[in-house]
């Protein structure tokens, strides 16, 4: 298995060797969810209803993917910088602790989430019509909690330890399956949208199984379930792991919550359509920011083991390494988006009684992506360096502090109706990110110095 050399690589061939593998995860993971989309949009007669049915279970999604970011992305950095002193042991232990707590959470998260579906949904802004199909949806995708979230919050580790590949691997063979179950469990076998939740289901404990396997039996360092003692010894790990986690998880939170007042605003001012509307940019957001993500996520661990090994230097080249990487091809996605945002759309929907809404809420939501990178830059480099209150703070400024506020004073009170919930995206970009980025070059610089 082909492993990246922390110690002795090129800062360039070290990011881009765990980026390009991660890039491709990425991008098999979003067929999880983009697939279901695609194929659900196209189901005879209900395709719209359905599509907008599955973006109120958008908040109960983003949900388990924040807290596997909790527990993974809050362990890894750790790991990594722990691995860069030459203490394995203390990785070891900060690995297992983050496995135990995720399945601790997956268990009891699903539970209360299968008691609580229907209130969550209405509290979503789902109507009595999209009821009838968010919520069989949900709740046959809440059995998958566990298996998503040990995929998804251990995966990580497998990175952290150099494996971007094996990484990579887990992610393809639940998204391959998911391509080849979908269609099958919604057409062939004519379960519509609940076909699509037991696809997704399936696929999920594929990935599972394969995390696990790789850590428990080929990885260096082995993962394991701890007893109630074992914990106790490590609750100082735990409340490290919770601390830096937290960040990646408000992050996820503050998406699931602007996603829920953006649905209740726009069920107001536009009805259905505009839900499913904000489906098919949610949607297109995610497919764009993907590859953003892989580079980011690739870069964390080269950062925080050099980091750890105390080598500012290298700290430094892959902060410009990141950064450079991530405006080149957020500037070309962004000329895509503005120049052609129709090609973009109609893979997710053919319904023309969208296409001219769906446009005009692309061009405004998007109109300052490229202000995002910013905030991927400081937040990442924060989170990477163990800088747990900056990236706790930065998660919660853009998008509680000013999206969540602004999501309801333009649409009502400067009049600007659903135009209103669409532009308060871009001006967050524009504050959060300027402020992030900049806070970031003026605290972390210094300490790289000092550290010469």
């Amino acid at each position: 298995m082909k492993k990246i050399d922390f110690d002795n690589g090129t800062i360039t061939s070290n990011i881009l060797n765990a980026a390009l593998p991660m890039l491709v995860a990425q991008i098999l993971s979003l067929l999880y969810n983009i697939v279901d989309r695609i194929y659900i949009a196209r189901i005879p007669g209900v395709g719209t209803t359905a599509l907008g049915a599955v973006g109120l279970c958008f908040p109960i999604i983003m949900l388990t993917i924040a807290f596997s970011n909790l527990f993974g992305s809050g362990g890894a950095p750790l790991f990594s910088i722990k691995k860069g002193m030459g203490d394995e042991k203390a990785s070891n232990a900060i690995m297992n602790t983050s496995f135990t707590m995720v399945c601790a959470f997956a268990v009891a998260f699903t539970v209360l989430c299968m008691i609580f579906a229907r209130p969550l949904l209405v509290l979503f802004g789902a109507s009595e019509n999209a009821m009838e199909y968010a919520l069989p949806y949900l709740l046959i995708y809440l059995i998958g909690t566990l298996p998503s979230m040990i995929s998804t919050g251990m995966n990580p580790f497998i990175n952290a330890q150099g494996y971007s590949t094996t990484g990579m691997l887990s992610v393809a063979i639940g998204a391959v399956a998911n391509l080849i179950l979908d269609p099958v469990f919604i057409f062939v076998f004519n379960f519509g949208i609940k076909g699509a939740a037991i696809a997704t289901v399936i696929s999920q404990t594929l990935s599972a199984l394969f995390v696990f396997n790789f850590l428990r039996n080929k990885a260096e360092l082995k993962i394991r379930l701890l007893n109630i003692t074992d914990f106790r010894n490590n609750l100082g790990y735990a409340k490290d792991i919770i601390s830096l986690g937290t960040s990646g998880c408000v992050m996820q939170l503050t998406n699931s919550l602007v996603s829920i007042c953006c649905n209740n605003v726009l069920s107001v001012t536009g009805g259905d359509l505009y839900i499913s509307v904000m489906t098919i940019v949610s949607s297109i957001r995610q497919m764009v920011e993907t590859p953003i993500y892989a580079i980011v996520e690739g870069s964390s661990p080269i950062l925080s083991y050099n980091y750890g090994a105390r080598r500012p230097a290298r700290v430094r080249r892959s902060m410009i390494t990141m950064g450079v990487l991530v405006l080149i091809y957020t500037a070309m996605m962004w000329s895509v988006i503005i120049l052609a945002p129709r090609a973009l759309i109609t893979i997710f929907s053919s319904d023309q009684t969208l296409m001219a809404d769906a446009e005009r809420a692309l061009n405004i939501y998007f109109a300052a992506f490229i202000f995002m990178d910013l905030q991927y830059i400081g937040q990442t480099t924060f989170k990477s360096l163990n800088k747990k209150k900056q990236a706790i703070f930065f998660s919660l400024l853009r998008k509680a502090f000013i999206v969540v506020p602004l999501t309801y004073i333009m649409p009502y009170a400067f009049g600007m109706g659903t135009d209103g919930v669409f532009m308060a995206e871009p001006v967050s970009n524009v504050i959060g990110g300027s402020i992030c980025f900049i806070t970031m070059l003026c605290t972390v610089l210094p300490e790289l110095k000092r550290m010469n």
